[in-house]
């Protein structure tokens, strides 16, 4: 018996219950892949026996000793602790009492083979026998069998009720044979990588060229050992010798010296390809999960870089691409501005402008004389920064209009942007409209903006204020009594609400009034705001602009202008749906103004001027200039409840005394353009060849990287506001040891 012992890949056992018939049926191939376990039931000990001896053999496809074992050695124990070895028996069950059950295989010229792709199979000319069966006292269980080498079984009772079903996946072989054949070298060198990984030991390259391969165990005093060469005339490598076994055991450690950043890299491409947001924490989890292989985080995030790059291009590639990038822009979308500018000295990366020519025309056409101006630090391996002026749509929605990137942000940086901006606007207007500017006023913008916008009034954009004001007192209350004074309309309103913060600080009362109110307060402004204390840019782009500030710069810059074009798009078709006067946002407001009104009495005293009076007290309104003693008519460009209480009172339809940005047809006006798309960069050559103007243009520049690395460690996930730079820190006071420097609460000063 012991040259018919049983080889089973790693961990395949057959799980049996209890008082149960094991049917194989007649004519029917059994296949077992890798990691499907079968067990006997509890109280059960099944023998394998051959009924015959002669011509019963076990093939491996290469010489090995003929015995049916668990894994690399034969006498291994299983979970309970008991061993499965040369017996020819299954024993599987911690308490093996019966022995009266025997699982027999009786056949006559029958060979049993274990192919080379891990499967237990019976060969063409082998049948088992009908009356192989395990007989118990009350009911039987079959095996239906599968109908190709068992890629799909199922554990059925007799009377035909499915008890457990399991689909089976053919697994790779890592099994290497003299003579077998590579496509060429790096496949051979992939395989024997692959193949030292999955059995857990660690190769040394002894010889690698271009005609041959030599390795051999990384463990000392093992023995085995590889070599593969290349065919004549042709790239294929194949197997020419291996030497003895392995008598190492294996690796003990966690690691492995073939688990490369290209091995990572080629392991997750798919899941990458399926999910680009697929984190190197996870990376790491599945390799060892999978391989049980356990790398650094450093690995994994290279390995997703690799394939990143592949996939999307690189970092560098991307600068290099800028050109010919903005000559494309032009090229689709005639009449926009798309320009690169590199280093004089060494030609790195200083800045790129990008404005469309569908933006440029929504924005002088359609939208309000009010811009924001903001920026947002990259996370690129090159980092950088990205500037943007933003307008507003008639219905309150931001509406991009420029953008800049720039190596690092400074005054240099936002005056040649500003410079930029006014450009653009200046060749596509014949009149420059009066614009209203906010932004966070540092140094860089508000020089900007005066050498380049003169006339224009710059104001805080209020999130930014707030903002200081948080870092600076940290407190709820003092900041909502803040946005109050903001947003008061009168400035008696507003003298009000200050003393309101006085009374809990002096302190921040003092901050507050050393910024002059006319560049944030609502009662004194002298911009038009039409009710935007904010830019809120960053924070409104933020659900796609953080996502692409991590990418290279083209992709960067095309995942902004996807978003453009379907936003473009979507508001277009969505306003052709709009049946009023007036777009949503404005509707509601008049809507309320209606509401309010009709509780007013109205005294007209001419054509023009009227008094309203209320239980708020009295107001004039004069329709002629559209203004109103409240101010809000003059504020939000729609008439406030006073004037609509004086417009209905003469008759007069309201609709017609709002400004035109907030009717339906200049906010279609607004998308009425078309951002268009940008062909595959391996078509840019094709396309500029095509180009009649090719020849007139100018050679184009050489672009390389900006020498601004991303810094070692974590990056920090707030930025350092303009403001806060060089301001002196407001001292602190302990109330214990009346020193400064530190709380009472933190005091460790002995009284």
């Amino acid at each position: 018996m012991a040259n018919h012992d049983m080889i089973i890949g790693q961990r395949h056992n057959l799980g049996m219950g209890q008082n149960q018939q094991l049917v194989l049926g007649h004519n029917h191939n059994m296949g077992l892949t890798q990691n499907h376990d079968l067990e006997l039931g509890q109280s059960h000990e099944h023998h394998l026996s051959l009924g015959q001896t002669e011509n019963h053999e076990l093939g491996l496809g290469h010489p090995h000793d003929h015995d049916m074992g668990l894994g690399q050695n034969h006498d291994q124990e299983g979970d309970d602790g008991h061993s499965y070895g040369h017996e020819n028996e299954l024993a599987m069950d911690q308490k093996p009492e019966h022995s009266n059950h025997e699982l027999a295989l009786v056949a006559h010229n029958h060979e049993l083979a274990l192919s080379e792709n891990n499967e237990l199979a019976v060969s063409e000319n082998q049948e088992l026998d009908d009356n192989l069966e395990l007989v118990d006292q009350h009911q039987e269980m079959g095996i239906v069998p599968a109908d190709d080498l068992g890629l799909h079984s199922q554990l059925v009772l007799s009377n035909g009720s499915v008890i457990q079903a399991r689909t089976m996946t053919a697994s790779p072989t890592y099994e290497l044979t003299v003579g077998q054949e590579f496509p060429d070298v790096k496949s051979c060198r992939r395989a024997l990588r692959d193949t030292a990984i999955a059995l857990h030991f660690e190769m040394q390259t002894i010889k690698s060229d271009k005609t041959r391969f030599t390795a051999k165990c990384a463990s000392e005093g093992c023995p085995w050992r590889i070599h593969a060469a290349k065919l004549p005339g042709v790239p294929t490598f194949t197997i020419r010798t291996i030497h003895e076994s392995h008598i190492c055991g294996g690796i003990s450690h966690l690691g492995h010296q073939q688990a490369s950043v290209q091995w990572v890299a080629n392991s997750v491409e798919q899941r990458l390809k399926e999910n680009p947001n697929y984190k190197p924490k996870e990376i790491l989890e599945e390799i060892h999960r999978v391989h049980g292989i356990t790398l650094s985080y450093k690995q994994a995030w290279r390995g997703k870089e690799r394939i990143m790059a592949a996939m999307r291009g690189s970092f560098e590639e991307g600068y290099r691409l800028l050109p010919p990038y903005c000559e494309q822009i032009k090229r689709t979308n005639p009449g926009s501005i798309a320009s690169v500018y590199g280093n004089p000295s060494d030609s790195c990366f200083q800045r790129l402008f990008i404005s469309f020519q569908a933006s440029i025309y929504g924005f002088l056409n359609a939208c309000r004389p009010l811009l924001g101006l903001d920026r947002t630090f990259l996370k690129s391996k090159y980092l950088g920064t990205l500037l943007l002026a933003t307008g507003f749509d008639g219905d309150g929605a931001l509406f991009p209009l420029a953008f800049g990137v720039v190596d690092e942000e400074n005054d240099d940086n936002w005056m040649w942007f500003l410079s930029e901006l006014h450009n653009l606007l200046e060749i596509n207007t014949e009149n420059m409209p009066k614009f209203t500017i906010l932004s966070d006023r540092q140094k860089g913008i508000v020089e900007g903006v005066e050498a380049n916008f003169p006339t224009a009034f710059h104001g805080f954009c209020m999130r930014h204020l707030s903002e200081n004001f948080r870092k600076e007192f940290n407190n709820t209350l003092l900041v909502n009594l803040l946005w109050e004074a903001a947003n008061a309309l009168t400035v008696i309103e507003f003298e009000a609400k200050i003393l309101e913060i006085e009374e809990i600080s002096q302190d921040a009362a003092y901050w507050i009034r050393r910024i002059p109110p006319r560049l944030w307060a609502t009662a004194y402004f002298e911009g038009s705001r039409f009710g935007h204390l904010t830019a809120n840019i960053v924070e409104s782009l933020n659900t796609w602009i953080l996502e692409a500030s991590g990418l290279p710069i083209i992709q960067m810059m095309e995942c902004i202008r996807r978003q453009l074009m379907t936003w473009f798009n979507e508001r277009r078709e969505t306003s052709m749906q709009w049946t009023s006067l007036l777009v949503p946002s404005a509707e509601r407001r008049v809507a309320e103004a209606l509401d309010r009104a009709r509780t007013f009495q109205v005294l007209r005293a001419n054509e023009a001027e009227f008094e309203v009076i209320s239980h708020e007290g009295t107001n004039i309104v004069d329709i002629r200039n559209r203004c109103c003693l409240c101010r809000g008519w003059q504020l939000y460009g729609l008439p406030c409840a006073h004037a609509v209480a004086a417009l209905l009172s003469c008759r007069q339809n309201v609709h017609r005394f709002t400004e035109s940005c907030f009717t339906v047809a200049t906010y279609r006006k607004t998308y009425s353009q078309t951002i268009h798309p940008i062909p595959d960069k391996s078509l840019w050559k094709e396309f500029s060849e095509g180009d009649l103007n090719a020849a007139n243009k100018p050679v184009e520049v050489v672009v390389y990287p900006p020498k601004s690395l991303r810094p070692p460690g974590r990056p920090r996930k707030k930025r350092v506001r303009a403001e806060d730079r060089g301001r002196v820190k407001r001292v602190v006071h302990c109330s214990r040891c009346n020193q400064t420097g530190h709380f009472r609460t933190t005091c460790a000063a002995p009284i």
